[in-house]
């Protein structure tokens, strides 16, 4: 899947606002309905994890399961910082 050079120039823009947290709670079944309500009316939604919830190699299988459990894809990861996109 080709993504388009605007979508990803977005997803990079530091301007683009957290708008999911992953707390001590970790990874819930809320977080994930929060991800699908919030990708069914914007296209582009920003989700980071709390420093120290989850080991550097980890944080990729995180994601992963974000973006298949919610149906979109995970466009954009940097540390605990991704960017997901409905398309």
């Amino acid at each position: 899947m080709k993504v388009p050079d605007s979508i990803m120039r977005q997803a990079k823009d530091t301007s683009l606002p957290v708008t999911i947290r992953i707390g001590k709670s970790g990874l819930t079944d809320a977080v994930i309905v929060e991800l699908n309500g919030q990708l069914s009316s914007r296209s582009l939604v920003k989700a980071k994890v709390n420093r120290g919830l989850f080991e550097r190699e980890d944080l990729k299988k995180v994601w992963s399961h974000l973006a298949e459990q919610t149906s979109s894809h995970l466009i954009f990861a940097r540390g605990n910082v991704a960017v997901f996109w409905n398309k």
